[in-house]
């Protein structure tokens, strides 16, 4: 591969101690300068910044370098890529998961006349252009996700290439690579395989602020992988220029209340973090209106609007992002000047990695905790990561193994019971422990002997319950809070910090006027969310025995319907959430949730192409009301469809038969396949109820309690419309999500 040079080349000789450190760090305080835009001699590199720097330019090493958030570990990276590419060095290659930091570098880069490209899930357009660049030798730094390690055109043609050329290595949020950490991603472990393939002498940077004890071990015995031993540089967490605090209220509308108060108290912009999309959502719509100016970034946020959202907040034009750990640990702002917590994140070490973002450049920045009583409810829900039983691993390995081909994952699904999230994550940790692979078409067997490791698995569930408690301990501790997070993270000169409100006194209180609590809670109280039909049947039904395939036919789909909330939500979520957890009892539908589902209606039925609506194509108004049966929540459903065909003075059609086996249509959190089949042929229509269909012909409104993946609604729709009913339009309380 032919590549040109940008940089004016200089003497290697020195890189191994012939040159002198004076010389050297004269050069790496000038590119500083140049990367923060200071005059000439008006910048320099701390003194453990520049033990970084010559350790990877000098002496070629393997370092870990965990130091806070703020520390100048970018700097690090640049400074070594500009001294390394002048002396002949192929590119630097950053793996980095966070997409909004990775456009910052990008910038950042640039003022020092490094050139920066990305290849990230945001921008699969550029990529062929990106790839040929660095070909070309064009490209001075490569940021990459660490998805694309797992990427089969990825690691088949650019990182093999990558592994022989780089000239630096940098693993950004090095604890992602083990598996002790709090944030381990299986992508990440292919990592070994780029640092085996490495040619002698490429140094390898690692960086994280957030790695305790055992994660800094782990972490570097990896980076020892080729028989050096790495580096490891750790500096003290303290973060001088935060203050902690935590507010207690009682409830999801005051804390939107608090929010609405006490915003503008605090100084500058900043991040208001939730547990949720749904939470963020509504965050976002109450602010608004109260007349501030903050934006919604989620995983739900399209691209463009997350790049504006960023760049809004960067210029300050917004008070602050209401964001989900979408944005991870944020992006580089320096004058960051407040991060507050809707909700308390399920780890302390989280924590400090995400309020790490505040105050990196500015003397003082405010971090506040807001717990709820729905936080753990919030942290069981999206608990379903644990590695999955030996029974199903085995099990998915038995058909890969079987299949002579490639499986892809709906294949797989078939087979398999787990959500496709959970499948995925298992199939890229049974790849880095070399037992398949992942090709083009899906994945395969490779045959290696492979042995379930129950032992790892059990200690990383514990560990995962120990930062739970760990953080209820936080919101509830009377010490001081920097020096709790501190520990946390194994930092040995953890002491009581002076600034928190344990140490200093509440800075802020916890009042909230009537108005304001007024105004969340009518927010809160406005039910009504929109539930999207399932259009297409899951891939490999056949395989099962049920013909189902390709698109459900439009005459037998389900419509768009409503739902009262979802379970995430901190409004109606936190409301429905106790009617429907497994242990509660059935019962007739309180008043206030069937008044709620009366208001929903009408809202629908006034929205455009609603049947109250002005549209000249609006729907139908319903005919009648068809209930769900329901095996654990018979009343419940039963008197939730009646009272709305009461209210509504529509006949209540009647309820379909469920003839399945015993806990079928009670099964949830399955994936897509699996949860069809134990649907299929669950229901039929009793004589009676197609009779009554029959006699009113028409849209009917078909009533639940929970939506979850669909398929019940889906089957059931199919099951109505096949005996002669009209449009099915869903209606239940509460949907996934």
């Amino acid at each position: 591969m032919s590549r040109t040079v940008k940089w004016p080349m200089v003497p290697v000789i020195g890189l191994h101690g012939g040159m002198d450190d004076l010389e050297l760090r004269t050069e790496a305080d000038a590119i500083l300068a140049e990367l923060v835009g200071a005059p000439a001699g008006a910048a320099r590199l701390r003194e453990d910044q520049w033990q970084a720097v010559a350790a990877l330019v000098r002496e070629r090493r393997r370092a870990l370098v965990v130091q806070r958030t703020g520390w100048g570990k970018s700097a690090v990276y640049f400074v070594a890529t500009a001294l390394l590419r002048r002396r002949g060095s192929g590119p630097t290659v950053i793996v980095s998961p966070l997409l909004a930091l990775m456009r910052n570098q990008v910038e950042s880069a640039a003022r020092a006349g490094i050139r920066a490209r990305t290849i990230n899930s945001a921008n699969p357009e550029e990529w062929d252009a990106i790839h040929a660049e660095v070909e070309r030798g064009e490209t001075d730094i490569l940021l990459v996700s660490p998805e694309r390690l797992n990427s089969v055109d990825f690691r088949e043609q650019l990182l093999p290439e990558l592994a022989a050329t780089t000239g630096l290595l940098v693993v950004d949020e090095a604890h992602c690579i083990s598996d002790w950490g709090h944030d381990f991603r299986p992508d990440y472990r292919r990592l070994r395989a780029m640092l085996a393939d490495l040619a002698p002498g490429v140094p390898v940077l690692a960086t994280t602020a957030t790695a305790n004890a055992r994660v800094t071990a782990d972490v570097a015995e990896q980076l020892g992988t080729g028989g050096s031993e790495a580096l490891v540089l750790r500096g003290p967490l303290e973060r001088e220029s935060l203050r902690l605090g935590v507010v207690r209220l009682p409830d999801a509308a005051h804390r939107l209340a608090w929010l609405a108060e006490h915003l503008n108290e605090l100084e500058g912009s900043g991040i208001i973090y939730t547990l949720t999309v749904a939470a963020a959502e509504e965050a976002t719509a109450f602010l608004r209106q109260c007349g501030f100016r903050v934006a919604s970034y989620t995983g739900r946020t399209e691209n463009a609007d997350r790049l504006q959202a960023e760049t809004d907040l960067l210029q300050n034009r917004v008070k602050a992002l209401v964001a989900t750990s979408a944005l991870g640990m944020g992006f580089d702002k320096p004058d960051l000047g407040f991060v507050v917590h809707l909700g308390s994140p399920s780890s302390p070490i989280a924590y400090y990695q995400q309020v790490g973002r505040a105050g990196r450049g500015v003397d003082h920045a405010d971090v506040l905790l807001l717990p709820g009583k729905e936080d753990e409810a919030v942290w069981r829900y999206f608990a379903d990561t644990a590695f999955p039983p030996e029974a199903q691993v085995r099990q998915t390995l038995s058909a890969l193994a079987d299949a002579g081909r490639p499986l892809s994952v709906p294949a797989l699904e078939a087979v398999v019971d787990l959500r496709r999230t959970r499948l995925e994550t298992m199939l890229k940790v049974l790849d880095v422990d070399g037992a398949v692979k992942r090709v083009k078409g899906g994945w395969i067997s490779t045959g290696e002997p492979w042995s379930y490791d129950s032992e790892r698995y059990a200690w990383v569930a514990r560990q995962r319950a120990a930062e739970q408690h760990a953080m209820r301990d936080y919101v509830s501790t009377t010490g001081c809070r920097m020096e709790f997070l501190r520990r946390q993270l194994d930092d040995e000169g953890a002491a009581p910090c002076g600034r928190c409100d344990n140490c200093a006194g509440a800075w802020t209180d916890a009042s909230v006027s009537a108005e304001a609590l007024t105004g969340a809670t009518k927010e809160l109280d406005r039910p009504g969310v929109e539930v999207e039909p399932r259009r297409m049947w899951p891939t490999g039904m056949p395989a099962l025995g049920i013909d189902l395939k390709g698109r459900i036919p439009a005459d037998e789909q389900c419509s768009t319907g409503r739902a009262l909330g979802r379970l995430s939500d901190i409004g109606w979520g936190n409301r429905l959430r106790p009617l429907l957890a497994e242990n509660a009892p059935d019962g007739p539908v309180p008043d206030d949730v069937l008044q709620a589902a009366v208001a929903v209606l009408a809202d629908w039925a006034r929205s455009p192409g609603g049947w109250a609506s002005n549209d000249a194509g609006a729907a139908a108004r319903p005919v009648g009301v068809v209930a769900v049966p329901s095996l654990a929540r018979p009343e419940l459903v039963g008197s939730l469809a009646q009272g709305i065909a009461a209210v509504g003075r529509l006949p209540f059609l009647g309820t379909l038969t469920y003839t399945g086996p015993d806990g079928a249509h009670a099964a949830r959190r399955s994936n897509s396949a699996q949860r069809l089949r134990a649907l299929s042929g669950a229901f039929t229509v009793s004589e009676e109820l197609a009779g009554a269909l029959a006699r009113s012909p028409g849209p009917v409104l078909l009533v639940d309690d929970f939506t979850d993946s669909g398929w019940t609604l889906a089957v059931a729709a199919r099951m109505i419309r096949r005996a002669g009913g009209g449009a099915v339009l869903p209606l239940v309380l509460a949907a996934a999500g």
